[in-house]
C-alpha cells in the first residue's frame, strides 16, 4: 500500500535564491572578470557548483508507505498456536548528497551551449516508522498466554514491516520520480545563475552516472572539466597572454 506525494520543499527554493545571489555577487565584485577577462559561462556554474556543494544535501521527493506483515508461531506440533498483524505506515525521503558533486562532473560545450552535469544518484532515507499510527492484532490464545510468544511476533513483524517499507520505496516508480524530481531540480539549480548573468541560450542537462553515453558517448569526453579551465586561465594569465 503506497501512498506517494512530490515533496517541494522550500530547500529547493533557497539553493536557487542562493545560487543566483552568490554568482551575481561573483561576477560584480570581479572575480570572474579577472579570471576569464568577462562574465563567463564557466565561471558562474564553477560558482553555482561550490554553492550546491555547501547545501549538503537536497530533498527532491518524500513518500509515505503502509506494510501490513503477519507472523505466526505454533508449538506442540501444531496443537496450539498464536498469529500477530502488524500494519505499520512510515515516510521516505528521497535525497542527493550534493557534496559529492566534483568539478569534473560539470563541463560546459560553447558549441552547442550546454551545460551538462553529472549528478550522484538518489538516496533513500529512513524509514520513519509512524507508531502512534501501527495497529497490531493478535489471535491470542494458550500459547499466548503462557509464552512471551505474541513478545517475540511482534519483535519479528516489527522487522519484517521496516525492510517491507524500504523495499517499496526501491521500487522503480518512485525510484523514477524522485529521480526525475532531483534532475529537474538541479537543473533549475544551475540554469537560473547562468539566465540571471545573460546567458540566454545556455541550456542545462543533469544526468545521473548511469545514464552517460545514452544519447552521445563522446559528448562529455569533448568538453572541459571546469577545474581544468580555470588551471588553464590562470596559467595563461600568469603567461601574459
Amino acid at each position: 500500500m503506497v501512498e506517494s506525494r512530490l515533496n517541494r520543499p522550500l530547500a529547493i527554493a533557497a539553493i536557487i535564491v542562493a545560487l543566483v545571489l552568490g554568482v551575481l555577487l561573483g561576477v560584480t565584485s570581479g572575480i570572474a572578470d579577472r579570471i576569464f577577462g568577462g562574465p563567463n559561462a564557466k565561471t558562474i556554474a564553477t560558482s553555482s557548483l561550490e554553492s550546491m556543494r555547501a547545501q549538503n544535501r537536497l530533498i527532491t521527493f518524500v513518500a509515505r508507505y503502509v506494510s501490513v506483515v503477519s507472523s505466526e508461531q505454533e508449538r506442540l506440533g501444531g496443537l496450539v498456536s498464536t498469529e500477530r498483524t502488524l500494519i505499520l505506515p512510515g515516510n521516505v525521503r528521497y535525497e542527493v548528497d550534493l557534496s559529492k558533486l566534483e568539478p569534473e562532473d560539470v563541463r560546459w560545450d560553447a558549441g552547442s551551449q550546454t551545460l551538462s552535469v553529472r549528478i550522484p544518484d538518489v538516496e533513500i532515507a529512513g524509514p520513519e516508522v509512524d507508531l502512534n499510527a501501527a495497529r497490531e492484532y493478535g489471535s491470542g490464545g494458550v500459547l499466548a498466554t503462557l509464552t512471551n510468544a505474541e513478545t517475540e511476533l511482534d519483535s519479528t513483524n516489527r522487522a519484517r514491516a521496516v525492510a517491507d517499507l524500504r523495499k517499496q520505496a526501491q521500487a522503480e516508480l518512485p525510484m523514477r520520480l524522485a529521480r526525475d524530481s532531483a534532475r529537474q531540480a538541479i537543473e533549475r539549480s544551475f540554469s537560473m545563475p547562468l539566465k540571471a548573468a545573460g546567458f540566454d541560450n545556455a541550456k542545462v542537462v543533469a544526468k545521473f552516472a548511469f545514464e552517460e553515453g545514452a544519447d552521445d558517448p563522446s559528448y562529455l569526453d569533448t568538453s572541459t572539466p571546469y577545474n581544468e579551465a580555470i588551471s588553464e586561465a590562470q596559467q595563461r594569465r600568469a603567461q601574459g597572454k
